[in-house]
């Protein structure tokens, strides 16, 4: 059985197509590809239908991340579609819990900062008013926190094999 896992930041064009694509990636390079569906979502809908941020494109493209996902809204289906929905800040969590229609798919529900190792954040700050630098800040966050989540769904043979 396959494990199911969408991002979700506010827009759809910064954070969760980031992070959607590194955790992509990380799953590629362990080889389990067939056991994973990963998407990625915002809790605004103004973005639809639009690639990434341009900004985040280009930080992104620099370390061979290519975000060619389309911004989608969170939709209630999401929550029979997908085993873990893993948010970008608190902000978020509070939006998707809002709309979570039951106690067990509010379960569901995880924050990014549970998957950070050493560092001092306490969310995946939005860098969308930002600089450059704050790109980049996302993506050193993302990419340790996605290879921590990976971990700990391939622990324990949660993975499907």
């Amino acid at each position: 059985m396959k494990q199911r896992v969408l991002f979700v930041c506010l827009g759809n064009i910064c954070r969760s197509p980031a992070a959607e694509e590194i955790f992509r990636q990380q799953v590629v390079r362990a080889g389990l590809q067939e056991q994973f569906t990963i998407d990625s979502a915002g809790t605004y809908g103004g973005h639809a239908g639009e690639l990434a941020d341009p900004r985040m494109r280009t930080a992104a493209a620099s370390r061979g991340y290519f975000l060619i996902h389309r911004s989608r809204q969170i939709r209630m289906e999401d929550f029979e579609r997908f085993d873990r929905i893993v948010v970008m800040d608190d902000y978020n969590y509070e939006a998707v819990h809002r709309l979570a229609p039951s106690r067990e798919a509010g379960r569901k529900i995880y924050r990014m900062r549970e998957f950070f190792g050493q560092t001092h954040y306490t969310y995946v700050p939005d860098p969308y008013y930002e600089g450059r630098e704050g790109f980049f800040l996302v993506l050193d966050l993302l990419e340790e926190a996605c290879a921590c989540l990976l971990a700990d769904m391939t622990a324990d043979g949660e993975s499907a094999d």
